[in-house]
């Protein structure tokens, strides 16, 4: 299993309960109402701890952790530097 299938089966389970419905890889997650504030924290935690890598406070951007896509290209990119 890939980031992007490890992270959309966490989103799915985590929030969605296990519906994935309307969500698609590219959904703003903040904005379809999808997760909250805490949320993100919590998907940090589960980034950090499930690929090893530590997410900086100016990394907290939603270009990096509002979709499917975003958190799967953020998480490529820390895994190559």
């Amino acid at each position: 299993m890939d980031y992007h299938d490890q992270i959309r089966k966490y989103i799915v389970d985590n929030f969605l309960f296990g519906d994935a419905g309307k969500l698609t890889d590219s959904t703003s997650l903040l904005g379809a109402g999808i997760i909250d504030s805490t949320a993100i924290l919590e998907i940090v935690q589960f980034i950090e701890k499930k690929f090893t890598i530590n997410v900086n406070d100016d990394e907290l951007l939603p270009e990096n952790l509002d979709s499917v896509n975003s958190i799967t290209a953020f998480i490529t990119r820390k895994k190559t530097n």
